[in-house]
This record gives structure tokens, sequence and C-alpha cells, in this order.
């Protein structure tokens, strides 16, 4: 008696704190993004961006995104404005389309590293309310010798500051995690590879989900 008692001593924490993994969907991704960036003047520049998301959950093509921001540098503080249209699919089936106005402000923090606080809009298709969500980002990144190789890491949260009927609910939404490498490819063309974790917190009984991504961005600069 007194070693099943150790054993369920042992056993029972393990469990518990293995739970979570077993309560959560996870899917395996690929994030593709392309930037384009024009310099209007000294401190003014406009970036054209579109992002493809694959996963096995949608079975192929999961997400698109299309839009364009305007920046603004303040010294060493960059302030811009955006749109985004956004489309979601599983399998041949397209969801809800949305709309999202953005505004944003990075500040360099010193030592490689960065935050950038970037405030939503968003409308959706099934719905005329509109969300609204904050989304904080702290960035590092450290050059990697002279050859323009560097690391790069990101953390982000989405912070839903409302409810809405169609499907955003407030509070803590998901948390992403990102690591890679980037390099110069040519002039002008940069490239960043790396991996992304995501976990999504289920609502209205939902489980959560854990995404794993490979993602690949190219940004094309003047």
């Amino acid at each position: 008696m007194r070693l099943d008692a150790m054993r369920s001593c042992i056993v029972l924490p393990l469990f518990l704190a293995a739970a979570p993994a077993f309560a959560q969907r996870t899917d395996d991704q690929l994030w593709l993004q392309a930037s384009g960036v024009v310099r209007v003047s000294e401190h003014e520049e406009a970036t054209v961006e579109s992002i493809a998301r694959f996963g096995d959950r949608a079975r192929g093509l999961a997400h698109t995104e299309i839009g364009g921001l305007f920046a603004w540098k303040l010294g060493k503080v960059e302030l811009a404005i955006g749109y985004r249209h956004v489309e979601d699919f599983v399998g041949d089936r397209t969801l809800p389309n949305e709309e999202r106005l953005r505004q944003h402000v990075i500040v360099p923090l010193g030592a490689g590293f960065a935050t950038r606080i970037r405030l939503e809009q968003r409308f959706n298709s099934s719905g005329p309310e509109i969300g609204h969500r904050v989304r904080g980002q702290l960035r590092f990144n450290a050059p990697l010798g002279r050859t323009g190789l560097g690391l790069f890491a990101t953390h982000e949260t989405f912070l839903n500051l409302n409810t809405t009927g169609w499907g955003q609910r407030g509070g803590i939404e998901r948390v992403r995690a990102n690591v890679g490498l980037g390099a110069p490819v040519g002039r002008r063309l940069r490239v960043e590879i790396g991996y992304l974790n995501q976990y999504r917190f289920g609502r209205a009984g939902a489980r959560d989900q854990m995404d794993h991504a490979m993602t690949i961005g190219l940004t094309l600069r003047p």
C-alpha cells in the first residue's frame, strides 16, 4: 500500500502537468510574407504587404492578407497607419472576410531590443460591430558577423478590448513567439526564415490550439 501511494504521488502531478498538452489541438503550418518598401521622403516611407498561410487543419491555404502601411520616422521612433484585407479558408470553403485598420508605434529600447504597440480596428463581413484589439510585440535583433546575417526573436501578445457578435471575445486571445535568421539576398532584398509557435486560447468551450509554423519573409527595400 505504501508503494502504491508513493507511485500515486509521483504519477498524479505528472499527469496534471501534461493535461493541458493533451487538451489542446495542434496544427503544422507554413507562413509566407512578402513586403516592398518605398521611401517617400527622408522621414516617410510606404510599405505594401502580402501574406499567405497554409495549415493542415485547413487542408491547404488557410489565411491571406494584403494591404499597406505609411510610416513616419520621428528620430528613432516610428509611427504608422495602415490597412489590410483579410480572408480565411477551410478546404474549399471561404469564411467571412475582414477589413482592418491599424496604427502602431515602434520604440527602440537599446541592446538590440525594440517594442511595437499596434492598435487594430476589425470590420468583419458577418456582423456590424467593430472589434478593437491591441498587439504588443518585443523584438530582438543581433548581427552575426559582417556578412549581413542576423538573428531575430519576437514575442507578441494579442489582447481583445471588446466582445462582438461575430466572434471576437474580450481578453487575451493568443501569444506568439518567433525565432530565426535573416540574410541579404543581393543589394535590396532580405530574407528571414524562422520557427513560430502560436498558442490560441479556446473560448466558449472550444479547445486551446497550438500552431507550429515555418516562417519565410521577403522584404524589398530601396
